[in-house]
Formats: C-alpha cells, sequence, structure tokens
C-alpha cells in the first residue's frame, strides 16, 4: 500500500478488502444473504475510503451506497453504479425478516449473490486504483 496515504485510508480500504473475503467465504458456503451483506460492507467501507483520500472529507452518515457514490464525485461506469444500488438494500434485507424478505437465507439465490459481489469487487478494486492503494 501507498506509503503517502493516510492510516485512516488506509485501514477503511484494508477493511473493504477484508470484508470481500468474508463475502467469497460465505458465497462458497451458500450463505448468500451474508455475501450481500459482507459485500455492502465492502463498497461501504471503500467509499468511506475513498471520501477520505479524494474528497478531504468524511463521508455522509448514511449506509446508502448510492448516496455515498454520488458524493465521492468518481466516474462510475453506469452499469456498475446500476448493479451498486441493486446491492444498496441488501444493508438491511440481507440480515432481517421481513424486512424485504421473509426468509433471507432461502429467498436470495445464489446467480444474485455472485453478481452483485463480483460488482462489489469491481467498485472496491476501482476505488483502490484511484486513490493509490491497489
Amino acid at each position: 500500500m501507498d506509503a503517502n496515504v493516510r492510516e485512516e485510508v488506509k485501514d477503511w480500504y484494508e477493511g473493504a478488502l477484508v470484508d470481500l473475503e468474508e463475502a467469497k467465504s460465505a458465497l462458497a458456503n451458500g450463505r448468500y444473504n451474508w455475501a450481500l451483506f459482507a459485500a455492502h460492507q465492502a463498497v461501504e467501507k471503500a467509499l468511506r475510503a475513498g471520501f477520505m483520500a479524494l474528497r478531504r472529507a468524511r463521508a455522509p452518515k448514511t449506509h446508502d451506497l448510492v448516496r455515498l457514490m454520488e458524493g465521492l464525485g468518481l466516474e462510475i461506469p453506469e452499469g456498475l453504479k446500476m448493479e451498486i444500488s441493486e446491492l444498496s438494500p441488501y444493508y438491511t434485507i440481507a440480515r432481517y425478516p421481513n424486512a424485504g424478505l421473509t426468509r433471507p437465507w432461502e429467498s436470495i439465490n445464489r446467480g444474485t449473490a455472485e453478481r452483485l459481489l463480483m460488482a462489489a469487487e469491481r467498485l472496491v478494486k476501482l476505488i483502490g486504483e484511484e486513490i493509490g492503494l491497489r
């Protein structure tokens, strides 16, 4: 990791990488709801690192990935924005029965989890490249 990047930024970005690994583990073990929650966490942490590194400011106090992406001002491909906007509600939906899905541990399919985890990886990588940590 780049020595010129603030430690706090590195910590948030490294946290994003750890969460991506957790998401992959959950996916491999058939826990698709937890894969999506961890993918959400990875994206959120990477976006927060991006705010600190690129905007020299704290990110808004929100878990809404769309709001965080828009506030960052980074050029993100439209298709990736759409996938991340689809991932955003899983912060809640993936964890709580009846928060959108009656039983999220049964209702989320592997295809959805794989697709959105791949999108999360792409966005985390993009932010890492922009802030000099990838």
